[in-house]
């Protein structure tokens, strides 16, 4: 399943949610007021998704429960068959007053039969507490039994922050601004879809998800080099370097030129194909300021050409995009060698990689931040969940992605069309973030299972779809 995750969505954790909506109280804004309006959100979606199907409505002691009765209320006035199951007495406050209100059915939660749409109501953001065995066999049993689980927030039992945890739903509807649970590893994927109820509550952040980029338009007298003129550079495994290329001509690079000491046989004739004698050859390859940016990585290998290339790279004054072997020859000396104070530089590694460059303990926003703020470069942290960091700290994150780019040449791919965007000029959203949400959306067009050569052809579909300015 491919999740849906809104675009250009902020993202805070539980400290910060809280943080801003207590500023809104500052302002005169009641508990009551807000607990209203992220009813109303919330029903309008359940309404929508039920289907006319009877809604069992879980409710907790908190301001979450307090959320579900209103729910629950609202439902029941649009006509929706709705009961509700009570974890505990609302707390004293906003809960206790909107579970007043609330006159239909009620019953404790070890009593709920089960339902066809349950909305999960119990704990939202709080931190999760364990359920005793009882409530925890009735609550498993209500769930597998219904055809849609709804949650408030977050699914009960998953942490905020961290994801961790072991509650699930097929829906989950973000109040005010996503968590980190929502796109973060197996939280993600437990939260199911992702909707977000814009509750009016301001969430100053720097982290968002992804959204489609708008791409620098092209001027009157354009030509193969202002488009983008692009060096891949290759070693002892050419085809890598070849699918880098063919992926930066898709994502609209005017110029890619291959470039190695083994011949890219069986590349594409767009591709200009340049056969170095020596890997010390390629200073001279890169003594041209048309160069938009250099790709290194793909193919490159780990052997003594492959140091020396990488050298060369590092030395030349071109934008860099750093992928595969040459991530893991740079290792923990990256933030000295990629030279980021006069060129932008993007690094692109999975999880090992990442590890052996930098320190990976904790949660993935704060330790690819991290990395970003201490190298200078982006980096683009891939996975099910990539993460782009950028040296003033300003996250960006894309998730729900076919899970299909688990495939050897994915990473290729994604090299190159980031390579193209960053050697295209200025003019349009940034080119790091274009290129992760291009390479994406062409694989979301694919079926579970493609071979990466494929993907190309529906990346240029995706350029060519992409607003430009």
């Amino acid at each position: 399943m491919i999740r849906r995750v809104p675009e250009g969505a902020p993202i805070v954790n539980a400290a910060q949610m809280r943080a801003a909506e207590e500023a809104l109280f500052a302002t005169g804004m009641s508990q009551d007021t807000l607990m209203e309006r992220a009813g109303a959100a919330v029903a309008e979606q359940v309404s929508r998704l039920a289907g006319g199907r009877p809604v069992l409505v879980l409710a907790g002691p908190g301001n979450n429960g307090g959320d579900g009765y209103v729910v629950a209320r609202l439902l029941a006035a649009r006509s929706v068959p709705v009961s509700v199951a009570r974890f505990g007495q609302p707390k004293a406050g906003a809960a206790a007053r909107m579970a007043a209100q609330w006159d239909g059915p009620v019953c404790d939660l070890i009593a709920a039969q089960p339902h066809p749409v349950v909305v999960d109501a119990l704990l939202g953001i709080g931190i999760p507490r364990p359920f005793d065995d009882g409530i925890a066999a009735k609550l498993s049993a209500i769930m597998a039994a219904a055809a849609l689980r709804i949650a408030i927030d977050l699914p009960s039992g998953r942490h905020a922050d961290t994801g961790d945890g072991s509650g699930r739903a097929d829906v989950t509807i973000a109040l005010g601004a996503l968590k980190p649970a929502h796109v973060l590893g197996e939280g993600g994927a437990a939260c199911g879809h992702i909707l977000l109820a814009d509750i009016a509550v301001p969430v100053p952040t720097d982290v968002l998800t992804i959204a489609a980029p708008v791409l620098p338009k092209w001027r009157y007298d354009v030509n193969k080099f202002s488009r983008g003129m692009i060096a891949v550079v290759s070693g002892a495994m050419p085809g890598a370097g070849w699918l880098a290329g063919r992926a930066a001509l898709a994502a609209g690079a005017g110029y890619v030129q291959l470039v190695g000491t083994a011949p890219a046989e069986g590349a594409p004739h767009a591709l200009v194909r340049r056969t170095i004698t020596r890997a010390t050859d390629l200073e001279a390859v890169l003594d041209d300021d048309r160069i938009g940016a250099v790709v290194i990585g793909p193919g490159l290998g780990r052997d003594e050409d492959a140091h020396t290339l990488l050298d060369i790279a590092l030395a030349s004054p071109h934008d860099l995009v750093i992928d595969g072997d040459a991530l893991t020859l740079l290792g923990r000396s990256v933030a000295e060698r990629i030279g980021a104070d006069r060129r932008r530089v993007c690094l692109t590694p999975h999880a090992g990689e990442f590890a052996r460059m930098f320190d990976s303990a904790g949660d993935k926003l704060t330790a690819t931040r991290a990395a970003a703020q201490a190298s200078g470069a982006t980096i683009v942290h891939k996975g099910p969940d990539t993460v782009i960091a950028y040296p003033d700290g300003r996250l960006i994150v894309s998730t729900g992605t076919n899970p299909g780019l688990s495939t050897a040449g994915s990473g290729d791919l994604l090299a190159g069309i980031i390579g193209a965007r960053m050697a295209a000029g200025d003019g349009g959203s940034d080119p790091v973030a274009a290129g992760v949400w291009l390479h994406a959306r062409a694989a979301n067009h694919m079926d579970a299972v493609f071979a990466v050569d494929a993907l190309p052809d529906r990346i240029t579909q995706e350029v060519n779809a992409c607003p430009t300015r």
